[in-house]
């Protein structure tokens, strides 16, 4: 993702933060944030991003917008695929951010999803498969890429 988008700029203009070493409050620093996160097993959090589930309700994102990814495998898991991306989604919408980078959920093999769209033609985020689909990721991440950006209102 990084890489994406400072290719775009020419500069570098993305800093990542690993959250199980820096801390969540640093997301009210920002104005727009790209959120990734895996589904675990059968629909859960990974580590990581458990151990700081709950201080996330403490965050105000008022103000900010927020693109989300998700990491999934949708043959092993296909009634759980991106599900984690979904809970992550709901979370921010709770905390007063406004999202974008919605990505059609056309061309994966799934059975459910807590991850998509009301009308469920949509992921709520970019769903990445890397076990399955590795030779989509980098034509999916630079088109999510440039379509946040332009989302985000920078292009």
């Amino acid at each position: 993702m990084r890489d994406a988008i400072n290719e775009s700029y020419g500069v570098e203009v993305v800093s990542i933060h690993d959250i199980s070493l820096d801390s969540i409050q640093r997301m009210t620093e920002y104005q727009y944030l790209i959120l990734g996160i895996p589904t675990w097993d059968f629909g859960e959090l990974q580590e990581d991003w458990e151990e700081i589930w709950d201080d996330l309700d403490e965050i105000d994102l008022s103000g900010i917008s927020v693109a989300l990814y998700g990491l999934g495998d949708q043959i092993g898991y296909p009634k759980w695929f991106q599900d984690a991306l979904g809970f992550l989604w709901a979370k921010v919408i709770a905390q007063g951010a406004r999202t974008v980078g919605t990505w059609p959920n056309e061309g994966f093999r799934f059975e459910e999803s807590k991850a998509l769209t009301v009308d469920q033609k949509y992921f709520v985020g970019l769903p990445l498969d890397d076990e399955n689909q590795l030779e989509l990721s980098d034509s999916y991440i630079s088109q999510w890429c440039q379509q946040i950006l332009y989302e985000f209102g920078l292009k």
